[in-house]
């Protein structure tokens, strides 16, 4: 029989239903991998006792014949989505012992649905990373690696830990959330389907924020239905959340398989970098014969506008974060300096202590756009670019249905060699920006291996609430692709 741990979420959700397995032993195969794992870093914190508990009582619905959508499935959560009474950090020190009381609206309807909890993951403090190296709990590894080279490589960030987990089968799926690609980036560096739905899609309420009109949740899976069936439970009208919109969500899984002949595949010539690996031009170029293959119809398009979305993402995410992270002073929650003179020093000292290097970097940057004298200069004329970007796409998506293009502009690479080099790293997200800008929904469809072996990912972007359309073009490209590969498991 194939190990439980080796059946998609798909797989294992029917075999559950079937009664062929049960939650407690999916649960207790995906503990023991967990336990395993320790080498990736992927987990702040397993909640063992919680997930048997979920799965016993998912096993009583079973046996019953009852149960959700992922009733008894276990998934990984990213540390920035609250859990009541569960450690949530963000992976910040500044959230040391934070315990919500509260349930963020993402995962009580993945509990709602069935859903067994395995832990918190790893993941860039505050979701300000392309590489899982500003964790306060240290690295996240990438379960992959270089052929004949044991260099430990990045997962990519922030969602470093639930693309590694879910790579590394230690769960079933993962949620992620993406603020200038910090889904897609990893499922593309970790050989994983990752999905940015619609701003508004899906509820931010009781995610920790980094920047409000960016941040949106989104599954990490093993494959586009996986992810389909993860986005349904998670997205969904929220009265709690100002920015969530309300319309119905679509049966993603009917989509897959839909004839996508007719369709409009727009390839827009500005993601043609200069000194891009020709390992990733000439991956885009089989994306765009497969779509061609399907009976699509390939448009040439130009998005000018596109060489303005890294600049402008590092003005407006950096000043919705100093304003958002402003709420951690020591006084109600979380670390607090133990030596301080008054309330101001204690403020002071206990910032400079719980953020890291990264963190306070974007809120110095933040603060700075915000201030006085230059707020028109940087801040203003962000936004007025951003709204450009938005009117690009627009203009784009009346000749076209789909935008194809890569999804990250390298492979995994090694820790530490973009860790010095601030500007190198923001470039990781020059294909995955522009998405958030403009509130697109997109997501990463891994589509083949590198000379050394490394996974690559091919990006679909959307019209805005039109997943089902990105789902039926991600599910002809997987097909394409026939992507099987897995790492070696060398951290066992």
């Amino acid at each position: 029989m194939t190990q439980i741990t080796d059946l998609s979420l798909a797989e294992l959700r029917d075999g559950l239903k079937e009664k062929k397995v049960t939650s407690l032993e999916a649960t207790d195969a995906y503990l023991s991998r967990i336990e395993k794992a320790g080498a990736l870093n992927a987990f702040n914190t397993v909640t063992a006792d919680k997930a048997r508990d979920m799965a016993k009582a998912s096993d009583e619905k079973l046996g019953k014949g009852e149960g959700g959508d992922l009733e008894g499935v276990p998934l990984g959560i990213k540390d920035l989505f609250c859990t009541e009474g569960v450690l949530t950090t963000a992976s910040s020190h500044i959230l040391d012992g934070f315990k919500p009381r509260y349930e963020s609206t993402v995962t009580s309807q993945l509990w709602r649905d069935g859903a067994v909890m395995l832990g918190k993951l790893n993941m860039d403090e505050f979701a300000m990373g392309s590489s899982n190296e500003t964790s306060f709990y240290g690295n996240v590894i990438n379960p992959w690696r270089r052929k004949g080279d044991d260099t430990p490589l990045t997962p990519g960030g922030s969602s470093g830990g639930s693309a590694s987990a879910a790579a590394a089968h230690l769960c079933a799926a993962t949620t992620g959330t993406d603020t200038g690609g910090s889904i897609r980036q990893p499922a593309s560096l970790t050989g994983l389907v990752g999905v940015k739905p619609t701003y508004g899609r899906c509820s931010r309420w009781g995610i920790v924020a980094f920047a409000s009109s960016l941040d949106q949740a989104g599954p990490l899976a093993r494959d586009t239905r996986d992810a389909a069936i993860m986005l349904k439970s998670m997205a969904g009208h929220d009265p709690k959340d100002s920015t969530s919109i309300d319309c119905p969500v679509p049966d993603y899984e009917a989509a897959l398989g839909q004839s996508v002949k007719g369709l409009k595949i727009g390839v827009p010539k500005e993601y043609r970098l200069d000194g891009m690996p020709q390992e990733i031009e000439t991956l885009w170029s089989k994306g765009v014969e497969w779509m061609k293959d399907a009976g699509c119809e390939i448009v040439d398009i130009s998005l000018p506008m596109t060489k303005y979305a890294l600049p402008v993402y590092y003005i407006v995410a950096p000043a919705e974060a100093s304003s958002n992270l402003a709420r951690y002073d020591g006084v109600k929650f979380g670390h607090r300096a133990s030596d301080y003179k008054d309330i101001l020093s204690m403020y002071e000292t206990t910032r400079a202590e719980g953020f890291g290097d990264e963190v306070k970097r974007r809120v110095l940057i933040g603060t700075y756009v915000l201030s006085a004298g230059y707020y028109d200069a940087y801040y203003l004329r962000a936004q007025k670019v951003r709204k450009k970007i938005f009117d690009e796409f627009t203009d784009a998506f009346s000749k076209v249905d789909l935008i194809l293009t890569p999804s990250a502009p390298s492979a995994a690479f090694g820790l530490g060699e973009k860790a010095d080099d601030p500007i190198q790293m923001y470039l990781n997200d020059v294909f995955t920006v522009t998405g958030n800008l403009a509130g697109l929904p997109g997501a990463s469809v891994p589509a083949g291996l590198d000379a050394q072996g490394l996974p690559l990912g091919l990006q679909l972007l959307a019209k805005p609430f039109d997943e089902e359309t990105m789902f039926k073009g991600m599910h002809v490209l997987e097909q394409a692709a026939n992507f099987t590969a897995r790492p070696d498991e060398w951290w066992v």
